[in-house]
């Protein structure tokens, strides 16, 4: 049975993640006392086959039935498998698979049992990090933010930051570092900013079989064709105020704005989508921020990354520039977050997730006396 949760003093702790993009399991350890980030430690990665990568989507925009129950045991044996060789860490931090947000009428669900990982792993497991703020009226996301303003103090940033993910959905964390605690009035500002990485990667598997746009190849030939462009900025999303988040399939109609054009203009136009949402989402920033640390695996993609540089004001940078690991860093997040909610110490607020007040998510699960150990 694992050993009770130290409430005081620097822990070390992993976290799981996997994303909307369905790639894979990240799972990265770090230490912190839940406040400050005090070192960052061994990270690892388990990709999704195929078949498990079509399991969890056929899961998608479903609350119940036997493709969320499929789907739910596809991420609990990945994850096992993933984290097998965490045994040695004081808690484990598991986000789970989002397959349904809608947080305008208080649901979300993100499908796999931290109880079933603590008994086989027999550490303490935090998870189920979102239902506690959506059922308080909050978006449920985004959820990293108060870690971004950790890695942000971490850095020795001394003034306002945003980090900038690029996974299947886009979010925007704008920082004022020289603000101690992250729920404090002015501290933060995060929301979603529209659809990344998801439309175009459903793009690439429909048409051409390929699971994502390596080097953004396919849109650096195309060309984007704007009439699309200003119909997918005329979204009522845009408008509203943040915070705010997205479902992964909220612009579903995404595609079906390009479904004429070539593989190449397509791919181009939706790239060119995913700048503008950014574009669009750092007017609601309180200042500029002295630099965008962009995170996630859009990063790697050159044509978004010269679409949001010639599109913003501010310098566009992937966050190894200030020396962290842009495919970690959600995994880091949750390892963070875990300590925070084994602590009581709150996980969003107001201006992240727009909940009424802050409040720490998760529900922690011990190992049961017969689990593995």
């Amino acid at each position: 049975m694992g050993k009770a949760i130290a409430k005081t003093g620097v822990v070390r702790a992993a976290g799981a993640m996997s994303g909307t993009s369905l790639d894979g399991v990240d799972v990265a350890v770090l230490e912190t006392d839940g406040h400050t980030i005090t070192r960052f430690g061994r990270s690892s990665y388990r990709g999704y086959s195929a078949q498990e990568r079509a399991t969890i989507a056929a899961g998608f925009g479903q609350w119940a039935g036997a493709d969320v129950d499929a789907a739910a045991r596809v991420i609990e044996q990945a994850h096992l498998e993933a984290l097998e060789d965490y045994r040695d860490v004081a808690l484990i931090g598991f986000h789970g698979q989002t397959l349904a947000h809608a947080p305008r009428v208080r649901r979300t669900l993100q499908v796999g049992d931290g109880a079933l990982l603590a008994d086989h792993l027999g550490v303490p497991v935090v998870w189920d990090f979102r239902s506690a703020d959506v059922e308080l009226g909050g978006e449920g996301a985004p959820l990293a933010p108060f870690f971004h303003h950790a890695c942000a103090r971490y850095i020795g940033a001394s003034e306002p930051v945003a980090f900038l993910n690029l996974g299947g959905v886009g979010n925007l964390t704008w920082v004022d570092p020289s603000i101690d605690a992250p729920q404090a009035t002015g501290a933060l500002l995060a929301f979603d900013t529209g659809p990344a990485n998801a439309p175009m990667n459903d793009l690439m598997q429909a048409r051409l079989g390929l699971s994502y746009d390596k080097d953004g190849a396919v849109a650096r030939r195309g060309t984007v064709e704007t009439g699309a462009l200003e119909l997918f900025l005329a979204e009522p999303y845009f408008a509203r105020m943040p915070p705010k988040s997205l479902d992964r399939n909220d612009f579903a109609e995404m595609v079906a704005l390009v479904n004429e054009l070539s593989d190449a203009d397509a791919a181009a136009t939706l790239t060119a989508m995913c700048a503008a949402g950014v574009a669009e989402a750092m007017q609601h920033c309180p200042v500029a921020p002295s630099r965008l640390l962009v995170t996630g695996g859009g990063r790697h993609n050159p044509v978004l990354m010269q679409m949001l540089q010639v599109s913003l004001d501010c310098p566009v940078v992937p966050v190894e520039d200030a020396g962290l690991d842009g495919d970690m860093l959600e995994a880091q997040a949750f390892a963070y977050l875990a300590v925070r909610v084994a602590r009581g110490l709150p996980t969003s607020c107001a201006t992240t997730t727009g909940v009424a007040a802050a409040v720490g998510g998760g529900t922690v699960s011990v190992p049961s006396a017969s689990g593995a150990g």
